[in-house]
């Protein structure tokens, strides 16, 4: 080969492979406020601009994060943490009443990169559980801490607790007195999804996280806890395949194993994240007569938001130029 040649051949691949190794991974995170809350009969233009504007704080708050280079990790509690504190979401300031009138707070993080968890059930005085389930995660040898024992790790932990009367909100209440009217004498065998709020991201590592947070259902009998504080049903994150965060009926995404099972059928299947969603959620939840739905993300910075309930409050934003928000099955 001549030397002339040799050096154009150097020359081009000095041009390609610094443009090629320096092209940013994407960026991807995706929101959810809850699946099946409100039937769209009823939610008038003044209730409908107030959620997507919860949405849309907590989706821009996540991916500010990610902009400037944080953590998903950082990225999905910054999310989940916006809408904990937002009383229009079941979840935080907002969780709904058990029977009892007390709140009970469950909530989930997982990290990808490893993969490692933190999760807490039966909360009562934490006010952003997201941010308690991290510290366990990061803090602590276990994975799950449950009511009075969680509550003393955070006192551990320097977090200052609330009384009961915070999630006590007007709203809330009349909800309570309103299922026990409906109720009567007779405990509901299967109530209703009332909400949970989520966060699934990718960031610019390529690590993937997932956090989920709620107050649970209404009139809930004390110490019911959901899918969202178990890891693999409500809350489920590996950077071999996808980020999950569900939303719906807890107590079948916990027999259905729904979020790990999806990011399973990502890894070993090798499904799209959209055909792994869909059939969970509209062929094997469905099945079994299971109602909600998730957001997952992947590696590859793809995201799936699917439902088989009336609607699911919603967001996602990338790198990509994507940023959408919605609430019902077309896309309203």
């Amino acid at each position: 080969m001549s030397r002339p040649r040799l050096l154009a051949l150097l020359c081009l691949a000095v041009a390609i492979g610094p443009a090629h190794a320096s092209e940013p991974r994407p960026l991807a995170i995706a929101i959810h406020g809850g699946a099946g809350v409100i039937d769209p009969a009823k939610m008038t233009p003044a209730h409908a601009a107030s959620y997507r504007a919860g949405l849309a704080a907590a989706l821009d708050a996540g991916y500010a994060i990610l902009e400037r280079g944080g953590s998903s990790l950082d990225a999905v509690t910054a999310a989940v943490r916006t809408m904990e504190d937002d009383p229009q979401f079941n979840a935080g300031r907002g969780a709904v009443l058990n029977h009892d009138g007390d709140a009970e707070l469950d909530a989930a993080i997982m990290d990808g990169h490893g993969p490692r968890a933190g999760a807490v059930a039966g909360v009562r005085h934490v006010r952003n559980p997201i941010e308690l389930a991290r510290r366990v995660m990061e803090k602590s040898p276990h994975v799950l801490l449950v009511a009075e024992g969680a509550e003393e790790f955070a006192l551990e932990q320097g977090v200052v607790l609330v009384p009961r009367e915070y999630f006590r909100t007007a709203a809330r209440v009349r909800e309570l007195e309103e299922a026990r009217r409906q109720a009567g004498e007779l405990k509901a065998a299967a109530p209703g999804p009332s909400g949970t709020v989520g966060a699934v991201a990718l960031d610019r590592a390529g690590h993937l996280a997932a956090a989920t947070s709620t107050g649970g259902l209404t009139d809930k009998h004390r110490g019911r806890v959901g899918d969202s504080p178990i890891v693999g049903a409500g809350t489920y994150a590996d950077d071999d395949s996808c980020a999950v965060s569900g939303t719906g009926q807890g107590e079948f995404f916990i027999r259905q194993v729904v979020a790990y099972d999806i990011c399973a059928l990502v890894k070993y299947r090798h499904l799209t994240l959209a055909q792994a969603v869909r059939e969970l959620i509209h062929e094997k939840l469905r099945r079994s007569g299971g109602e909600g739905g998730v957001i997952a993300v992947d590696r590859y910075g793809n995201i799936a938001m699917d439902f088989n309930s009336v609607g699911m409050f919603r967001g996602a934003r990338d790198s990509r130029g994507r940023r959408d928000i919605a609430m019902y099955r077309d896309a309203q």
